[in-house]
């Protein structure tokens, strides 16, 4: 199916200015292709304090085949949703929200929305983000002169992961943070800009998300001491460090829960969900007793935790160690229970803090399902979830075949795992992936979409390699570099690791084998895409819009001004032909990537061929538009709002 349609994002091609404050007057345009209509009229419906508001667009007029639109918004609420209201001559009305184009009302929940206030970093467009589970990705010399824990079983490195506990969450290697300074070399060819961590906290597991203090690195791992080399040495070669925090829980050997535990009288009792007067049963994460959920009603929680320059969050934002921002675990359950929702309030108290140390820092939400409600930008600039780009992913590009292996249980199996759902993993076509991205990102504002994270696998699922069809890794890999979000590559993907489930893919890097043909060729292909994705700033910031969506494969373009980049994604063999409309200036076509052809005939239109699986890049001129002749706002009460008249006699009963 070619789409030629109308289109508007959130990117600087269509709106004037993504950080504006409450009161800032923002421009926005609508791009529609000649002859779609004929269109009468073009309006801008706003919602502001819940009560529509139509503001009239002003034609533009017209450049390679597109007719411009432009309106100007008064932002009105942090949150401001608007939606196109496209009048056709024939008085029929189709609108045009994030929802996609229908010809009837959209939801308020779908509308293009502007956010006000809390910006992401300006750096947030160039991030290609690196996570290291650090028990698992290098054990320098220093690891040998430290003693076991009493919890940890012991491994060589090149030991086969224990699927089973207490081996599942205690089987420990030994990496620690000066490996990781050791392979700064590998990650900063790589191209990547940011590395993520999983929790260095001191803890009783490998995992650290139990941890027994905030307030230290953990001396397994080096210390305060190794963290602030392994900052000093990233960041002398342009890579930020992101933390992870659990503001969900903490571990049940945490300082503040041992002493509140069985403890009533202690102030840390506040800080946790006891069940009975001798603080002896807790509510805990998903009834994992070693995981004991915290109580956000506690104001001195707040204070030692989120809030002000002596807290956790502000302490390994500040000096010396100044990391550039927080990942936070199970942000989606944090501050809830039952009939408590604090989780507002706790995310803009972390948010807040990070301001006053630093405001160009990132803040992002695990939730591992639809987080939309929590995703309006008032606190977390984007997510680390699944199913808008991951899941949808996995199920057109990998097979659900049957590995025989050994679960948590012990119970050997050859089910599918994913992230614990019963159903395994649905079979879907291109269409279907497409489809469930647009309708997982359809209620985030743009910006927010844009820091969120586009992982392939994590610690917490199976490596996608482990069931990829074959030749879709390098599709799989694009798309993750080139759809709007931020790229993430786990730690090993690069060597073509496998795994089974979220705890058997945190399989040891094997340096050894890095000079293998096979395993070169891996990393070869992460440092071009990589390559590629730096090198053309539209990938950070620029707009989307779909050309082709089928059964095979999708061809979309990622557009600014200064450049347009075309990506072909295909599992199957794929023939597409475009309107001349759809895709201006092909003819000035660069491959930059993969093995696809593009030929123009001579009335423009443009044939795209590639034999499946592919995935292919050209880079092509930017968008040329007419400059913007909308006029400053002007409400129209006839056509939603109360006239004068209304108002007066309003005024004149109360």
């Amino acid at each position: 199916m070619t789409i030629l349609q109308p289109h508007h994002d959130g990117s600087p091609l269509y709106v004037s200015h993504d950080a504006p404050d409450l009161g800032d007057e923002v421009t926005v345009r609508l791009r529609v292709p000649v002859g779609y209509g004929p269109l009468a009229r073009v309006l801008v419906r706003s919602n502001p304090d819940h009560e529509p508001l139509w503001v009239e667009a002003s034609a533009d007029g017209e450049v390679d085949g597109w007719e411009w639109w432009s309106a100007r918004i008064v932002v009105a609420n942090p949150r401001h949703g608007y939606r196109w209201h496209l009048v056709h001559e024939d008085d029929r009305v189709e609108i045009l929200s994030q929802g996609g184009l229908s010809d009837i009302d959209a939801l308020d929940a779908v509308d293009f929305a502007l956010v006000a206030g809390n910006p992401p970093p300006s750096w947030t467009g160039d991030v290609v983000m690196y996570q290291i589970f650090p028990d698992r990705f290098a054990r320098s010399a220093a690891a040998d002169d430290r003693p076991i824990p009493d919890w940890a079983i012991p491994a060589e490195w090149g030991d086969d992961l224990d699927p089973v506990p207490p081996g599942r969450g205690q089987q420990f290697f030994g990496g620690d943070l000066d490996g990781i300074v050791e392979h700064l070399d590998h990650i900063e060819a790589l191209g990547v800009t940011m590395i993520y961590h999983t929790p260095i906290f001191p803890a009783e597991s490998n995992h650290r998300y139990d941890a027994s203090t905030f307030l230290e690195v953990d001396p397994l791992l080096g210390g305060d001491a190794a963290y602030l080399r392994l900052i000093e040495a990233a960041r002398a070669r342009g890579i930020r460090i992101m933390g992870d925090l659990t503001s969900n829980h903490s571990g049940s050997a945490h300082e503040w829960f041992r002493a509140a535990h069985r403890h009533p009288g202690a102030p840390e009792s506040e800080f946790y969900y006891f069940l009975d007067d001798d603080n002896e049963d807790y509510v805990s994460w998903l009834g994992a007793p070693t995981l004991p959920k915290f109580d956000w009603s506690s104001t001195e929680l707040r204070r030692r935790f989120v809030e002000g320059p002596d807290s956790v969050v502000a302490k390994w934002l500040s000096e010396p160690y100044r990391i550039d921002g927080w990942r936070i675990d199970v942000a989606n359950m944090t501050g809830r229970l039952g009939d408590t929702d604090l989780n507002e309030s706790v995310r803009r108290a972390i948010r807040r803090t990070m301001i006053d140390i630093e405001p160009e820092t990132l803040l992002l939400a695990e939730s591992t399902n639809d987080a939309a409600s929590d995703l309006q930008g008032d606190a977390w600039h984007g997510a680390m979830t699944y199913p808008a780009f991951t899941r949808g992913l996995w199920a057109w590009l990998s097979a659900p075949t049957g590995i025989p292996h050994v679960n948590a249980f012990g119970v050997e199996t050859d089910e599918m795992w994913y992230f614990g759902v019963p159903t395994g993993m649905p079979a879907y076509d291109a269409r279907q992936f497409a489809a469930q991205m647009q309708r997982f990102t359809s209620q985030l504002p743009w910006r927010v979409r844009l820091g969120s994270m586009l992982p392939l696998d994590t610690h917490d699922t199976a490596r996608f390699a482990t069931r990829a069809l074959p030749g879709t890794i390098p599709v799989a890999v694009g798309l993750s570099m080139t759809l709007p979000g931020i790229p993430v590559v786990f730690a090993g993907d690069e060597f073509g690791l496998t795994g089974v489930d979220g705890e058997m893919s945190r399989t040891p890097i094997p340096w050894d084998r890095i000079d293998e043909p096979e395993v070169a060729e891996r990393i070869a292909l992460y440092r071009e895409l990589i390559g590629m994705r730096r090198s053309h700033p539209v990938l950070g910031t620029g707009g989307l819009r779909w050309l082709h969506i089928g059964a095979e494969g999708v061809v979309f373009v990622r557009e600014s001004a200064e450049e347009t980049l075309l990506v072909l994604a295909a599992r199957d063999d794929l023939d597409v032909e475009l309107p001349a409309t759809v895709l201006a200036g092909a003819a000035a076509a660069t491959p930059l990537h993969g093995e696809a052809t593009l030929a123009t005939a001579e009335d423009g239109s443009v044939l795209l061929s590639a034999d499946g699986p592919a995935f292919a890049v050209w880079a092509l001129p930017g968008v040329a538009a007419p400059e913007p002749t909308a006029s400053s706002e002007s409400a129209l009460p006839q056509a939603g709002g109360i006239a004068d008249a209304e108002i007066a006699a309003l005024e004149t009963e109360h």
